[in-house]
């Protein structure tokens, strides 16, 4: 298991007008820079999951990418110096309503500062700014992952020779915050997200798990393994909760906060890096139905993009459990921007 490090931004200032004083991200490294700095690729993870994404389990909630970061994988760790950052906000390490507020000496919960999805990736610039990134060849990403990815090529256009947004699209699939808070709400511990001296609401959250990970397609993925439908609901519980005790409540919170204004639409005309843009056939939550609206606007911005769709059963998480069906595109589009 790789060992998380952590990067102190001493002051961000947010897009929303809050600050953050002693924001940290946490982070993964495989590979090595090279001595122009130019080499790195930025994986970015879903919603849900963190950067262990890069490593495979549990935590890897949007699907393990095991299979395609390592030594001759199309991510090639000979070949990139790749880093993985747990979003601002977010669990697994960073900077979020579990953490202290320095202002109180308590944790932020509700109190903290409303986040965008060009926060996070304004943080990702001020790690890959620390360790003296100067160039990415690419970022990587799937489902909020790809938000960012998206995020990257408007914001910082010539930072990167190319993007990579995986079972995502171009805004937020969902309008209203109010349905999670219901959820959350109806925990008795819950208090209006001020519920970390009350033994917390894991609960509720596993519960609201095992729902996302159904309507992810986990249930097809767990099929193989676990034929008798009472072993497979019993599994997939376990994941659940295994998963709720690391992921804070509050989390869901700020990065749905922040999904519902990711919106890049209007934007794609600032991006320079090539675009390649992939769907899985089965997905509930981003269609393939995406991709002709998609590709149009790309297009219509001048935007070098192509489309890749990923004939999987595993809905949502095919980009991680059928990874070897578009791994050959990835390494082919990875391999043929510049390096430097």
């Amino acid at each position: 298991m790789l060992e998380l490090q952590y990067h102190t931004i001493p002051e961000l200032r947010l897009q929303r007008g809050g600050r953050l004083p002693d924001a940290r991200i946490a982070y993964l490294t495989r590979g090595r820079l090279n001595p122009d700095r130019r080499n790195a690729v930025l994986v970015t993870h879903g919603y849900t999951s963190g950067p262990r994404m890069i490593e495979g389990g549990e935590s890897a909630s949007e699907g393990s990418w095991a299979d395609l970061v390592g030594p001759g994988k199309p991510i090639d760790t000979d070949r990139y110096f790749v880093i993985a950052s747990n979003m601002l906000g977010s669990s697994f390490g960073s900077t979020n309503a579990a953490s202290t507020d320095p202002a109180t000496g308590r944790p932020y919960g509700a109190r903290f500062p409303e986040l965008t999805v060009g926060d996070i990736v304004a943080a990702q610039k001020h790690l890959l700014d620390a360790h003296g990134v100067r160039h990415l060849i690419a970022v990587v990403g799937p489902s909020y992952g790809g938000f960012q990815a998206f995020q990257w090529g408007v914001d910082f256009p010539d930072f990167m020779h190319g993007i990579v947004p995986v079972v995502t699209a171009l805004r937020s699939p969902v309008a209203r915050i109010e349905p999670l808070l219901e959820q959350l709400g109806r925990d008795p511990n819950w208090n209006g997200g001020d519920y970390y001296d009350r033994g917390g609401v894991i609960a509720t959250t596993t519960e609201m798990r095992i729902e996302t990970l159904r309507g992810y397609g986990l249930d097809t993925a767990l099929a193989a393994r676990f034929p008798d439908p009472a072993a497979r609901a019993a599994e997939l519980r376990r994941i659940a909760h295994a998963w709720a005790e690391q992921f804070d409540a509050n989390s869901l919170v700020i990065l749905r906060q922040a999904m519902l204004r990711y919106d890049v639409a209007s934007r794609l005309d600032r991006i320079r890096a090539k675009v390649m843009y992939v769907l899985s056939r089965t997905d509930a939550l981003f269609p393939p139905t995406l991709a002709p609206g998609v590709m149009g606007a790309l297009a219509a911005a001048g935007v070098t993009a192509e489309y890749v769709a990923l004939d999987s059963e595993f809905g949502h998480l095919a980009s991680g459990l059928d990874a070897a069906k578009w791994a050959p595109d990835l390494a082919r589009f990875l391999r043929a921007l510049p390096e430097g």
